[in-house]
């Protein structure tokens, strides 16, 4: 599966070794059961891959919790990225162009469509390239070839 490699790929440095996805949002987010039975959430927008449930038990808490699930869907602004750039084809998510971690704000303005593998790859090669940066620390980013 693409996705399953993405994750490997560009995420593997946190040390998930994902093996299904459980679930997907819109806005990309991952929900992966990995080799140990452990659930991580990957939050593409955010730059983070985490563990957050060591069961599938603990995960089925995590699921009922009000605040969890309005932060997993992000619902009004799922409703506000297809008013104003239709609906997702599929493969595709919604992506914060400039990422809130790097001083994106979460405005319709700074939303737009992309393949799904595509935004995991680069938000995981984006996160690996600043993880050990100071929060604060200013960032110039450049493409290279």
């Amino acid at each position: 599966m693409p996705l399953i490699q993405a994750i490997r790929d560009s995420w593997g440095w946190v040390g998930i070794d994902p093996v299904e996805v459980v679930g997907t949002t819109a806005f990309g987010n991952v929900m992966i059961k990995d080799t140990q039975g452990r659930y991580w959430r990957l939050c593409p927008e955010a730059l983070y891959c985490e563990v957050i449930a060591q069961t599938r038990a603990v995960l089925d808490e995590v699921s009922r919790d009000q605040a969890f699930l309005r932060d997993w869907y992000l619902q009004p602004m799922v409703e506000q990225a297809e008013e104003a750039l239709g609906p997702l084809a599929p493969g595709q998510v919604y992506h914060w162009v400039i990422s809130p971690v790097l001083g994106g704000e979460y405005v319709i303005d700074n939303v737009r469509c992309l393949d799904h593998v595509e935004q995991l790859r680069f938000c995981g090669d984006l996160a690996r390239e600043i993880k050990d940066l100071p929060d604060g620390a200013q960032v110039k980013p450049r493409l290279v070839d």
